[in-house]
């Protein structure tokens, strides 16, 4: 069983705590963004990071020009910082944990495709979803195109799907013949009606990786054992392709 789940837009530098093992996989194609990214002036470029301020727009865009694809990285695993990456707290797994997530955790990128948990990794500021042309494709989709899908069934046919839909989108449209995606939801039951809990699920996608790490979880039927912060299986709702979890919460 392979699971993917998304990286964050927060990012940190750690040399230290673990060993980077390996340069991503298809480091190739990274170089071929980061030089498209380079060709690019300040206004373009910042049109790209639509959803940014200037404040955290032109570090970056100076930050292009100094990146390094091979030198001062940081493991993955330790290198984004978002929620659920929080509530995954990798920095104190067990080593069977580390192992775990090392033969079964891929984090998917708009920057480097597909991320090994030690692969070596610099800060960027990229989402998949970002509209970067490269090589006359309109934007990170169609770069990508079904490479990112090859590259995640060599490892398993069988994926479970932690990652947000901006990410998962570039595997769904290009199921490969023989891979299965199932998807974890995460939902809230409100007054009577079931909503979607955005960021309870972000913190929930962290807390079921170190979940399945901690138990050695490879098989469908244990990932459902999963209970935490209120989160329980629900069979009613879920379906063979869909493990939904709902989260009851009281009434004022």
């Amino acid at each position: 069983m392979q699971i993917i789940i998304a990286p964050a837009r927060k990012m940190t530098i750690d040399t230290d705590s673990l060993p980077v093992e390996q340069l991503p996989a298809m480091l190739n194609r990274t170089q071929e963004i980061l030089r498209a990214f380079r060709q690019l002036s300040y206004d373009q470029a910042h049109r790209v990071w639509w959803n940014c301020s200037a404040k955290i727009a032109e570090p970056n865009y100076r930050w292009l020009f100094k990146m390094d694809l091979k030198r001062n990285l940081t493991p993955a695993l330790l290198a984004f910082t978002g929620l659920q990456y929080q509530y995954m707290a990798p920095d104190v797994f067990s080593e069977k944990a580390l192992n775990y997530v090392r033969q079964h955790l891929r984090i998917l990128s708009g920057f480097y495709g597909v991320l090994r948990p030690f692969d070596g990794v610099v800060p960027y500021r990229l989402g998949l979803g970002d509209r970067l042309q490269v090589h006359g494709y309109k934007n990170l989709y169609q770069f990508w195109g079904d490479s990112i899908a090859r590259q995640l069934v060599k490892d398993d046919q069988l994926c479970l799907n932690l990652a947000s839909h901006e990410y998962s989108k570039a595997v769904f449209d290009h199921q490969q013949a023989g891979q299965r995606i199932v998807t974890c939801v995460f939902d809230q039951l409100k007054d009577g009606k079931l909503k979607q809990a955005t960021t309870r699920a972000k913190m929930a996608r962290g807390r079921m990786v170190r979940f399945l790490a901690e138990n050695g979880i490879d098989k469908l039927d244990d990932v459902k054992k999963f209970h935490d912060d209120g989160f329980i299986y629900a069979p009613s709702h879920s379906s063979a392709d869909q493990l939904v979890f709902i989260r009851n919460v009281p009434a004022k």
